[in-house]
């Protein structure tokens, strides 16, 4: 990467690391995707019962193979009855999950479609790991937004064949750039927005990578 650029980069993943300890999210920085796999592994103890959501960016960063190592009690929903495995997440002593965007300002904002993904990043699992990649960060919420009409949910609706109007248009069917407008498609991802701006308890951590992952 170009110095002048990396210089760029690396005041903003300083900036928002430093928003999410305020908002008492503790955030650690993994310059690479094997360094995030490392700094995971650190943060589990084996025998644990772990769980994740629907992830690319846990499958690209090598995390997910982690997860099915054997050395953890892996709550797989590929593997089981999918209601079973969500349920079986509240349990969790760790789900794992990324971040749709990450604002500079130490927000966590997320869009589910079942809702599953959101509801355990809330409440249940006793910690919650968090890895997103350094797109994934954005300067305020407004722009949160406008990523996940223009990049997360198009490329999402491609890669699950959803044939949702942002999948055959590469951005938001709606144009008004409101947090919940979207399509009346049956198979909408856009359902269940979530922003998460502060921990009353010790529980969400953050790993930043300093690689582009997901979407």
């Amino acid at each position: 990467m170009d110095e002048n650029r990396k210089f760029v980069l690396e005041a903003q993943v300083e900036r928002t690391m430093k928003a999410l300890a305020k908002n008492q999210m503790p955030a650690v920085y993994a310059p690479t995707k094997a360094a995030a796999v490392k700094a995971v592994e650190a943060m589990l103890r084996e025998g644990e019962t772990i769980s994740c959501g629907g992830s690319v960016t846990l499958a690209e960063s090598g995390i997910r193979d982690l997860m099915k190592s054997g050395r953890y009690q892996f709550i797989d929903r590929e593997e089981m009855d999918p209601r079973e495995a969500y349920l079986k997440t509240f349990d969790a002593d760790v789900f794992l999950t990324s971040a749709n965007a990450i604002t500079e300002d130490g927000e966590l904002y997320n869009v589910d479609g079942n809702g599953n993904r959101v509801a355990a990043l809330i409440y249940g699992p006793r910690r919650v790991i968090v890895v997103a990649g350094v797109n994934k960060i954005v300067k305020d919420l407004d722009s949160a937004i406008s990523r996940v009409k223009n990049i997360a949910a198009p490329a999402t609706g491609v890669r699950l064949e959803t044939h949702t109007p942002c999948s055959r248009m590469g951005r938001c069917a709606s144009c008004d750039g409101r947090m919940t407008s979207g399509c009346a498609s049956e198979k909408r991802m856009c359902c269940q927005y979530v922003v998460t701006g502060y921990q009353r308890t010790d529980r969400i951590r953050v790993v930043l990578v300093g690689e582009d992952l997901g979407y």
